[in-house]
């Protein structure tokens, strides 16, 4: 057994760990969604994008329900979300859950359709009371509305078919609003999906560009998380951010090389599901924020990945134990070619940037925001805005270096400036 497969037997049990039996994953998985989904009702919503790509695990998905004699409510598929969950198709869903009345909902798709579909499920259940979606943006807020009216969600299968955000697993729904190009967060564990199906041989069938994307997005969610967890916490964030990371890192480039590799795509499902664990356990920050204000000019995970080594720069201080274990991991894959050992401080951040941003350039990607088409001044300007956001104050508390929003425009607006022209010399450390 090599050391990436010895890698692999421990991400499944961690996920076995974290998620037990209300969770499928592995190879040849979809079939599971039939029997997960008996167990919370005989009626089921199905919500999914009828792409070429997605056709045949529908087609998997509502066989396995009539196996288990589940039936579909409306007896049609409800269409998915487009990208990043722009608030539209939040209300157009609640409004279809609102006239089937299923007991249950099947989100089949990418983090974009099942964030929708979480943020759905909250207007449908809510919305008699307090119809509009921004009185949930932030944490919490659902489970205070729900405990208030005494009432529940509707409980939710999400059947995953991209390895990138998690959000089959976790708590977060990232709604879009359009006309602002900023997308806000919804944080709260009553809109864990109460049952998960993920087959990671699916992704083979996805664009290699959305599957690079997703890569980059769960590597953001183990690096982040890893960089800010608190000490009592650092022992499982340590386990699972190290198991997730080198099975990205080593595998991103399999991707690129034969994109219908099976074991390259067990792999970056797995490893992606870890970034799922860890930010169930801590949260994103820096590169995350940012993301969320360049919704116009770039998909999330290509952001996430533009941002991170600048984020790890103005860290570094005091992440000084996390940037040698991710960095030891980025030298193993050949992408840090000086001595670690022998660097501290803000020098050992530099070096693990360095490090990030060469793997971007090898499969592809752009290493700094000027390289993306329509990037300008108001791009910087939003993400400075959002940042001072009261519904984003989580990001800010999250960061290994914590900020205030007193505190943006004298520290973060030059890590933007470094992020845009790729000068890591610009960023400002904390004293």
């Amino acid at each position: 057994m090599t050391n990436l497969d010895q890698i692999k037997d421990k991400a499944k049990v961690l996920l076995k760990e974290f998620k037990g039996q209300s969770y499928a994953f592995g190879i040849g998985v979809t079939g599971e969604t039939g029997r997960l989904t008996a167990e919370l009702g005989g009626s089921a919503l199905i919500i999914a994008n009828k792409s070429r790509w997605l056709c045949t695990v529908l087609d998997e998905v509502i066989d396995s329900l009539r196996i288990q004699g589940v039936t579909i409510a409306g007896d049609n598929v409800i269409r998915g979300s487009a990208p990043n969950s722009p608030r539209e198709d939040v209300y157009r869903i609640a409004n279809s859950i609102l006239h089937l009345k299923p007991d249950c909902l099947i989100a089949v798709g990418g983090g974009s359709t099942i964030d929708a579909v979480k943020a759905a499920n909250i207007l449908a259940t809510l919305g008699k009371w307090e119809p509009e979606i921004d009185s949930y943006l932030g944490t919490g807020l659902v489970t205070q509305a729900l405990n208030k009216f005494d009432t529940a969600l509707l409980p939710m299968v999400a059947v995953e078919t991209a390895a990138s955000s998690a959000a089959h697993l976790t708590r977060y729904s990232n709604i879009t609003d359009p006309v602002a190009n900023q997308k806000k967060l919804v944080v709260d564990d009553a809109i864990v999906p109460d049952r998960a199906v993920f087959d990671y041989s699916v992704t083979k069938s996805m664009p290699n560009s959305l599957s690079l994307d997703g890569a980059f997005d769960g590597l953001g969610h183990c690096l982040e998380v890893f960089y800010g967890i608190p000490e009592e916490k650092y022992d499982l964030v340590a386990e699972i951010a190290k198991t997730g990371i080198e099975l990205v890192v080593a595998n991103i480039k399999g991707l690129v090389l034969d994109p219908f590799d099976e074991d390259v795509r067990m792999a970056l499902g797995l490893g992606t599901d870890m970034g799922g664990y860890a930010i169930m356990i801590g949260g994103t920050n820096g590169a995350h924020l940012t993301s969320f204000s360049l919704v116009d000019i770039a998909s999330h995970g290509r952001a996430v990945a533009i941002m991170s080594p600048y984020y790890t720069v103005f860290f570094a201080p005091a992440i000084q134990r996390q940037l040698r274990v991710v960095g030891e991991i980025y030298k193993r894959y050949g992408l840090i070619d000086c001595n670690l050992t022998s660097l501290s401080g803000r020098e050992l951040g530099k070096a693990v940037a360095h490090g990030m941003i060469t793997l971007n350039r090898k499969v592809g990607f752009p290493t700094t925001l000027a390289e993306l088409p329509g990037f300008n001044d108001e791009h910087i300007e939003r993400a400075i805005s959002a940042a001072k956001n009261p519904q984003l104050e989580m990001k800010l508390k999250g960061m290994p270096v914590p900020l205030k929003p007193s505190m943006v425009e004298e520290y973060m607006r030059p890590i933007l400036s470094a992020a845009t022209i790729g000068d890591l010399s610009i960023i400002r450390n904390i004293q």
